[in-house]
C-alpha cells in the first residue's frame, strides 16, 4: 500500500513539474514576442527612462496625464510649475520633479513622432 502511495506522489510531482516547465516556457515566449512587438521604439523608450531616471508611468502620474497630448502636458506643466514655485511657498524639489516629468514626456513624444515618420516612410516606399 505504501508503495502505491509513493508512486502516486512521484507521478503527481512529475506532472506538476512538467506543467510548470511548460508554463515558464510559454511565459518566456510571450515576453519575447511582446518585446519584439515593441521594437525599436520600445528600446528607445527604455533608454530614455534610464537616462532621465524617471519611468514613463511616473512622469504621467506627476503631470496627471493619460494621453500623450502636447497641449495637455504643457498646460499641466505650467500649472504645477507655478504652484510649486518657491516664491509662493512651493517646493523646489517638487518643481524639479515637474520639470523632469515634462522632459521625459517630451522625449516620449519625440520617440513616437520618429516612429510614426518611419512607419509612414515605409508605407510610401512600399507603394
Amino acid at each position: 500500500m505504501a508503495r502505491y502511495l509513493a508512486q502516486i506522489i512521484v507521478v503527481g510531482a512529475q506532472v506538476v513539474g512538467r506543467a510548470f516547465a511548460r508554463a515558464v516556457r510559454q511565459e518566456f515566449a510571450a515576453g519575447k514576442a511582446a518585446a519584439d512587438a515593441r521594437g525599436r521604439a520600445g528600446r528607445q523608450s527604455a533608454a530614455a527612462s534610464s537616462i532621465s531616471g524617471m519611468s514613463l508611468q511616473e512622469a504621467q502620474q506627476i503631470l496627471n496625464v493619460t494621453k500623450f497630448s502636447s497641449k495637455e502636458i504643457q498646460q499641466n506643466y505650467e500649472h504645477l510649475f507655478k504652484v510649486n514655485d518657491k516664491s509662493v511657498g512651493g517646493s523646489f524639489y517638487l518643481q524639479s520633479k515637474v520639470v523632469r516629468a515634462k522632459e521625459r514626456l517630451d522625449e516620449e513624444l519625440q520617440i513616437e513622432e520618429m516612429d510614426q515618420a518611419r512607419k509612414n516612410q515605409t508605407k510610401q516606399s512600399e507603394t
